[in-house]
């Protein structure tokens, strides 16, 4: 199955394990993999051995308990994971230190240029100022490793740090000082090998070396290099084909804590939010980022739909797709001279560039020699799982010369430089309305495809791609989410097992994404080693860019001005994000009265945060020191406090401007923050009056300085109920 289209079109659960461990006490077909949550103990357990005893005597006595426990889990949450049948499930529900317990859920699976985009360069800049992320560790939980592609080679590489304390589980001459660790959590006692690519892209984005003369068919020439490509990548493989089993993703985020990783990457999540007590990668990402360690997780491919956002708990970054200036063009060439700039990696040399018949087929599912041999053949762009390829082939089949495929609607001016079988273009959606347009228009339509190569400097670059999942987070309303996009549309990057030569792929979609900034939160936590997960994010949030090449605000595939929703606090851009002037920062202890706001009783924070909580004092969502505003409207003024830590001059002094919100009245005290130190903290509030309650209002308010801007979005909006 097509990489590409895996994590925006499969968009189901299965609720069952295939796992048929047991015992002869119980009938196995009545046994599945249950995540088991217990109440913090007040005994500190000095192993895990002895963990693991008081794990196993949740389950009923007469069971072989080293058959049955899956996991024993140490960091993410205090709990288990266990074959069980639902009747022992109830008899563990009566124990003293029961909690709860559910059935597993099956999460799924969500370069040369894009670094340079990023403005990224050798010895200069970010990654001068960082080491390239020299000695920081980069833990991905994914579809495995092919540690064999050169993106994993070791050249220029320092040992790993001492503090690392994790396993390869290939052959020892498989890990080097690029990739030092590999683990598998899907199959135990084999090799992490990647059999579908997913996780070998991802870490070859995040933290690939430098590999000279990649391409992609001749296209996108360069050399191809992770964004942090001095940083060590970890894998831990916790997903099997397209699906990813919730006992294994916790088993891989409880190794990647003990072991010694700095930042986590996963683009993997539910196709529906959880709440963040019953959300694995919410829980775990939570213990992670209490020991320092920054997450960061794509969005989801369920775009353009509202409401769609998953992995939206506060403590992880979440990131959305975006485009680059880069395209592998293909230009659409009309009879009445208009030209229109689509998208082709197959880039016949000899083409003719003589006007030819044009012909209206459609959406191409049955096509006629008679009707279009030697003609090229417009296509509609169903957006189905094989309907670029299927048409393609349909067209080379019947004897078409070529073929000129128009977005539907929903794809919008998304385009992929996908390679053909048959010459080829992909156009945007309104530029294929002219082109349907001129052929309605005249009797005898021709037209050509003129491939022109690789290009730069598209002025609607970055855009955001069609499938980027979008706001609100439905669980969590107050947060705005995504909190930032990245290049996630054609992306060149490692192919785990290579067609024709070709080392290197073409991908896309938020698993794009998702690694290209944790390879900006490892270059981040080099150049910034006491800089917390909450200040990393700030950085990255409050200094992204909010305008596009042509000096236009960021668009999204319509082509219109991207909302809050849809872009949260911009595109990122890792230079400004090294030096933000003030960060928001939170610690630990700071979710626990926002989860308590979340109306969740105290066990299910204690579920979250490993602790016995009592929620004794709460904050509404909108509270929480977070670098953005989600606020829902109200009838009468609402009052919320911020406070910034002062990294950038020691004496310095900021001025707030509010500017873009209409129908909502916004007032910041104080006016002015003044700074005589490093580090020093500032308060300040903004209340809030809506003017209009049913409708949805944006802006930003921001702090400069003589040096820095500091911007933060704010969204209003009327509250959705969650059924």
């Amino acid at each position: 199955m097509d990489l590409k289209f895996i994590s925006t079109f499969l968009c189901f659960v299965l609720l069952h394990s295939s796992n048929t461990f047991g015992d002869h006490f119980t009938n196995q077909s009545d046994l599945e993999t249950y995540i088991v949550h217990l109440k913090f103990h007040d005994q500190l357990f000095s192993n895990s051995k002895d963990v693991l005893l008081w794990h196993q005597s949740f389950l009923p006595t007469n069971l072989n308990h080293s058959s049955r426990i899956l996991y024993s889990y140490h960091h993410v949450f205090n709990g288990f994971a266990a074959m069980l049948s639902s009747d022992e499930v109830r008899e563990m529900e009566k124990k003293p230190g029961f909690l709860s317990a559910h059935p597993e859920r099956i999460f799924q699976m969500h370069t040369t240029h894009s670094p340079s985009f990023l403005g990224l360069h050798q010895n200069v800049g970010l990654w001068n100022a960082s080491n390239s992320g020299k000695g920081v560790i980069i833990g991905l939980l994914d579809s495995g490793i092919t540690p064999q592609h050169p993106s994993f080679n070791d050249n220029g590489m320092p040992n790993p740090p001492l503090k690392w304390k994790g396993k390869c589980e290939f052959n020892v001459t498989n890990c080097n000082k690029k990739l030092i660790g590999a683990r598998n959590f899907v199959q135990p006692n084999t090799f992490p090998t990647d059999e579908i690519g997913h996780g070998t892209l991802t870490s070859s984005i995040a933290a690939g070396n430098f590999v000279d003369g990649a391409n992609y068919y001749g296209n996108a020439n360069g050399t191809a290099v992770g964004i942090a490509p001095r940083a060590h990548v970890a894998m831990y493989k916790v997903c099997e084909v397209i699906f990813c089993a919730e006992s294994n993703i916790l088993a891989g985020f409880d190794a990647a804590i003990e072991d010694g990783v700095d930042v986590i990457a996963i683009s993997i999540g539910l196709t529906h939010p959880q709440p963040f007590y019953g959300d694995a990668i919410a829980i775990s990402t939570y213990s992670a980022m209490e020991k320092g360690i920054f997450a960061s997780s794509s969005a989801g491919n369920n775009g353009p739909d509202s409401g769609t956002v998953m992995n939206g708990a506060p403590w992880i970054l979440t990131v959305g797709a975006s485009s680059t200036d880069r395209k592998i063009s293909a230009v659409a060439v009309l009879g009445n001279g208009a030209e229109y700039e689509g998208e082709s990696a197959f880039q016949p040399k000899n083409f003719s560039q003589k006007l030819l018949p044009l012909v209206n087929g459609k959406g191409c599912e049955s096509l006629n020699s008679s009707n279009v041999k030697g003609k090229i053949v417009m296509c509609d762009r169903s957006g189905g799982l094989y309907s670029r390829m299927s048409q393609g082939r349909l067209v080379k089949l019947v004897g078409g010369a070529g073929m000129i495929l128009i977005n539907n609607k929903r794809l919008g001016s998304t385009t992929f430089s996908d390679y053909d079988v048959v010459p080829t273009t992909q156009v945007g959606y309104k530029d294929g309305l002219e082109i349907i347009n001129y052929m309605e228009s005249t009797s005898t339509p021709v037209g050509t495809v003129s491939f022109r190569g690789t290009t730069f400097g598209d002025k609607h670059a970055p855009t955001v791609m069609y499938l980027s999942s979008r706001g609100p987070y439905m669980p969590s309303q107050g947060i705005l989410k995504p909190d930032i996009i990245g290049p996630g549309l054609n992306i060149v990057a490692a192919s785990a097992t290579p067609i024709a030569g070709q080392m290197f792929d073409l991908f896309y979609g938020t698993s794009m994404s998702c690694p290209h900034l944790a390879g900006v939160a490892a270059l981040l936590k080099n150049a910034h080693p006491n800089w917390s997960p909450a200040a990393i994010k700030s950085a990255i949030m409050t200094t992204a860019d909010i305008i596009n090449l042509g000096n236009d605000p960021i668009q999204d595939e319509t082509l219109e001005p991207a909302d809050l929703l849809t872009i949260g606090s911009g595109h990122v851009n890792p230079s400004r994000a090294n030096d933000p002037g003030l960060v928001y920062d939170i610690q630990p202890e700071d979710y626990i009265p926002y989860l308590c706001g979340l109306n969740y009783t105290d066990d299910q924070v204690s579920i979250i945060v490993k602790k016995k909580v009592h929620c004794t004092t709460s904050i509404p969502q909108s509270e929480l020191n977070y670098p953005s505003f989600s606020i829902p409207t109200e009838s009468s003024a609402q009052t919320y406090t911020r406070t910034v830590t002062n990294v950038g001059e020691a004496s310095s002094a900021y001025t707030v401007e509010v500017f873009g919100l209409k129908g909502v009245e916004v007032t910041v005290q104080p006016k002015i923050l003044k700074f005589t130190a490093l580090y020093q903290k500032a308060s300040f509030n903004v209340t809030v009056k809506s003017l209009d309650l049913t409708g949805h209002s944006q802006g930003y308010i921001i702090w400069s300085s003589d040096r820095y801007s500091v911007r933060s979005p704010i969204k209003v909006f009327p509250h959705i109920s969650v059924m």
